[in-house]
């Protein structure tokens, strides 16, 4: 199968082109805008496989997205590009808006204008597959959690605008027929992850002695899910799912912040001693995040039923193996600093529009 990678150099969708690189035989074409969050380094020996080619655009050029479908002829289409961080969001919630849900409307436009014009089998085989978050669902109370079937109440920018490209999927093919997917993940982690998200910004701060802020008291809880994980269950979704599904996609380790950032102290404290004092005594209780979400969870029964998938990694395995690395591998991150990413509290002012 040839395979269309949207947002490819990103966290989530590196993972998905190394591992269709490494264990599969289909043909990758990444595509993604690189943005400051996006890594062609994450993808280590890809420009010398023969299956894989890179193009630099953006989905919401609706010429340029025309193009790589013409001359590329995906049989498949994961869409992973995406403006993701909710603090950032909050400051500039513009750029969500132009790319999760005016980009996701073109690539839904192109796709179903190829899909049209394929053949018998092709059409029939013909896969759109739209990577979203739980965080379209709102937030939990202490018991509970997300089905499929939930209502959407998304409560910031971000996902306001995945909710947004959720249901310009449902409607595309419900109305029109594309043979579409879409799945709703819990939080994600692991290597390559830009240093904005909680975990690897916690492990830098911690390698580098400084403070590491936790916002409010510390205690909403996220779902944790390892990202080699997760990318092989939207390869199972792609492959087996049933068109016009839902696949919810969680790793069954509900953590408070506060325990996520005391476990990567811990760790820390293992692999590299700091002069003998606990990196615990780095945390620091910051100003909360504007309308933060309490607790997410997701009941993922439906993707363990149907396609017989299940989270490998626990959350300590998890987290041990990031830690380590981050540790491993200071050149990558670093390389992201000095391009200017400073680890900056974002999220704390009035949007700027």
């Amino acid at each position: 199968m040839r395979i269309m990678v949207t947002g490819g150099a990103g966290f989530i969708g590196s993972a998905v082109v190394r591992l269709l690189l490494s264990t599969t035989e289909h043909e990758v074409c990444n595509v993604d805008k690189l943005t400051y969050a996006a890594n062609l380094a994450s993808l280590p020996g890809a420009d010398e496989n023969p299956r894989y080619r890179f193009v630099k655009a953006d989905i919401a050029d609706a010429s340029a997205m025309r193009q790589v479908f013409e001359e590329f002829q995906p049989g498949a289409v994961m869409n992973l590009a995406a403006e993701s961080h909710v603090d950032r969001s909050i400051d500039g919630p513009r750029d969500f808006i132009a790319t999760n849900i005016g980009g996701t409307f073109t690539l839904l436009q192109e796709a179903l204008r190829w899909w049209k014009s394929l053949k018998d089998s092709r059409r029939d085989r013909f896969r759109f597959l739209h990577v979203s978050t739980d965080e379209v669902f709102g937030s939990l109370g202490p018991t509970g959690a997300f089905t499929e079937e939930s209502p959407y109440a998304p409560n910031s920018p971000y996902s306001a605008s995945k909710a947004s490209s959720d249901h310009l999927v449902r409607a595309w093919h419900h109305t029109y027929g594309l043979p579409a997917l879409i799945t709703n993940c819990s939080n994600n982690y692991g290597p390559y992850q830009f240093p904005e998200k909680l975990i690897p910004l916690m492990i830098l701060k911690g390698l580098r002695g400084e403070p590491m802020p936790v916002y409010g008291d510390g205690q909403n809880v996220r779902d944790w899910l390892y990202v080699d994980d997760h990318a092989q269950a939207l390869v199972l979704v792609l492959e087996k799912g049933r068109v016009g599904k839902t696949y919810n996609i969680g790793g069954n380790s509900e953590k408070t912040n506060l325990e996520v950032v005391e476990t990567i102290c811990d760790e820390l404290d293992r692999s590299i001693p700091s002069n003998g004092e606990p990196r615990r005594r780095l945390i620091k209780f910051v100003t909360d995040r504007l309308g933060h979400d309490r607790r997410y969870a997701l009941d993922v029964s439906r993707i363990e039923a149907d396609l017989n998938w299940r989270a490998l990694k626990t959350f300590e395995t998890g987290l041990e193996e990031t830690v380590q690395w981050y540790v491993g591998n200071c050149r990558w991150w670093q390389a992201v600093l000095d391009g200017g990413y400073k680890t900056e509290r974002l999220g704390v002012e009035k949007a700027i529009v």
